[in-house]
């Protein structure tokens, strides 16, 4: 018997030593998922897809607000040092939001990378390989897209990272324009058409949207015009017109009815000119839960005013809620932190204020009354001159006029009400539990007019904004007004708190210029400088083997 044991240990041994001891040794995750394990089916690559998803979500609607804060749209609403008020200050190397942004674009970038790499040793059909590769890929270039437009050239990372890496150098700007190109062209010939995707799913609309945007970038603007012309006269694609959707027998308009609940996606009420709408389920798994931890999109709470805290001219109690209410009138739980500049409120509107819907009653609030029957200044309004409201003669920003497509009128979720029947919200309301537009139909008429305007053709790219503009019934405009400018306006009212402005302005070159015009509390503060974002000096710091460098005007 020890012998026996004693030649099956010789045995193991002499296995052990003429094996590949590297091969031997090599751990193999069974219970966890890691990089060995994580890729091996069509399956596990529709996960990873959905993750891309989610981070593209979280990067652009879990943030403070740094693409609409200290444009030519919107300021900070205390003008105080918090949440961008001093650019000076603001926007430096050492800034977290600016190394936040940056970390988590080059995620997006370097978990769409790694999926590109590991698919195309998978046993899984050519066709799905093919689909995988265009969706990663499409979403690397919309990572570089916001890095390119903010940041300028930028390391441009094409394959999956396996080792640390401490000696990346910034390639230009036209650099990272060309792979962009590239990427969007292959997702527009191989992603779905509109019609077949899920809600909330990419299709190969949506890549030629993106990629025409680039081809501007690149001064190839008869490329541009002929994808973004495949875009509006493709079928099951066309602007909404008339009313629709879950509120369309009440009091409002189709513009309304574009940002009530449940009326973004395609699928659920017909809603033609969603191209590509962020979802936000709530109580979901992978949605935003009302009930834990995990952090909604609070557009609401940001760009609200705290109109449910002013007191009467005496000073007395004069709102039915002290946390918000569910309604026009209070317009949720805002708490003032941020909200449009004068010039969009006024100036943008001057030419067509009475006619133009989207500057509608029920699309901008421009007044707040008081609402607790017992007082005796109910139903009287807070600005009146027998009622105006002694908090706003002492604290002026708590009350201003908002977009009411930031919030959703008795239409927040059952957990965050503290009396339904009333509309009260309890203090932890605040989130904007509404479907996103990332890209609406209206965007892709205006960007073609940007592309004629380069071409010189401004009657085609009046008749593109025009378009637009009739649906909101506002006048139409001549060759003569079409200017970039007017476009930017166009976008403005068409778009605020959707487009993420800071990337457009970016993109074109005219962030400093547009925030000084147009920003009468950040336009004091900026620099020419200030066109780009500092490279994050944490960034510079760790790249330790090669000079990163930073934009000009900043010091590290």
């Amino acid at each position: 018997m020890k012998l026996n044991r004693l030649i099956i240990g010789l045995l193991s041994i002499c296995f052990v030593a003429s094996c590949d001891e590297s091969a031997f040794l090599k751990e193999e995750p069974l219970d966890f998922l890691g990089l060995e394990n994580a890729y091996k089916s069509y399956d596990d690559c529709q996960t990873a897809i959905n993750g891309l998803y989610a981070k593209v979500r979280a990067n652009f609607y879990n943030s403070d607000f740094i693409f609409f804060m200290s444009t030519d749209v919107a300021k900070n609403a205390r003008h105080n040092n918090n949440f961008m008020g001093n650019m000076k200050d603001w926007m430096i190397p050492e800034q977290a939001g600016i190394a936040d942004l940056w970390d988590r674009e080059y995620k997006l970038i370097s978990n769409a990378n790694t999926l590109i790499d590991r698919v195309a040793a998978l046993s899984i059909t050519d066709e799905q390989k093919s689909l995988v590769t265009a969706e990663a890929k499409f979403f690397r270039a919309f990572g570089y897209r916001t890095l390119v437009y903010c940041f300028g050239g930028v390391p441009l990372v094409l394959e999956e990272n396996k080792v640390p890496k401490t000696d990346y150098t910034r390639n230009t700007k036209e650099e990272v324009l060309k792979a962009m190109k590239e990427d969007f062209e292959e997702a527009t010939k191989k992603l779905p058409d509109i019609e077949v995707v899920a809600d909330g799913k990419i299709s190969n609309l949506v890549a030629k949207h993106y990629l025409a945007e680039t081809l501007i970038s690149l001064g190839e603007y008869s490329a541009a015009v002929k994808y973004l012309s495949e875009i509006i006269d493709a079928p099951h694609v066309a602007l909404m017109k008339t009313r629709f959707g879950s509120h369309k027998n009440e009091a409002g308009d189709v513009f309304w009815d574009l940002f009530r609940r449940k009326n973004q996606n395609r699928s659920t009420n017909g809603n033609t000119e969603a191209l590509w709408v962020i979802q936000m389920e709530v109580d979901t798994e992978g949605g935003y839960l009302v009930s834990t931890k995990y952090r909604p999109y609070y557009l609401e709470r940001f760009a609200a005013p705290v109109t449910y805290s002013l007191k009467d001219p005496e000073g007395k109690v004069a709102f039915l809620s002290t946390n918000g209410r569910s309604d026009l009138n209070v317009g949720g739980r805002g708490v003032s932190n941020m909200c449009n500049t004068d010039w969009w409120l006024n100036d943008l509107w001057e030419s067509d204020f009475d006619n133009d819907i989207r500057n509608s009653k029920y699309n901008i609030v421009r007044n707040a009354y008081y609402d607790l029957p017992s007082s005796k200044y109910y139903g009287k309004s807070v600005f009146g001159e027998d009622s105006y409201s002694k908090t706003l003669k002492e604290n002026w920003w708590r009350w201003f006029p908002w977009p009411s497509k930031i919030t959703t009128p008795g239409e927040h979720p059952e957990a965050l009400y503290e009396d339904k029947e009333n509309l009260l919200l309890k203090s932890t309301a605040g989130g904007t539990y509404l479907d996103q537009y990332m890209l609406r139909l209206p965007e892709c008429y205006l960007l073609r007019a940007e592309a004629y305007l380069d071409m010189g053709d401004k009657d085609k790219a009046a008749a593109d904004i025009n378009v637009v503009r009739n649906r909101s019934h506002a006048k139409d405009i001549v060759a003569e007004d079409v200017t970039i400018d007017y476009i930017l306006d166009e976008r403005a009212r068409e778009m605020v708190y959707e487009e993420f402005r800071r990337i457009t302005l970016g993109r074109l070159g005219k962030y400093v210029e547009r925030t000084r015009k147009c920003n009468e509390y950040n336009g004091l503060q900026m620099e020419d400088y200030h066109e780009l974002f500092p490279i994050p000096y944490s960034v510079i710091e760790a790249n330790k083997n090669a000079v990163l460098e930073q934009n000009p005007g900043y010091s590290d």
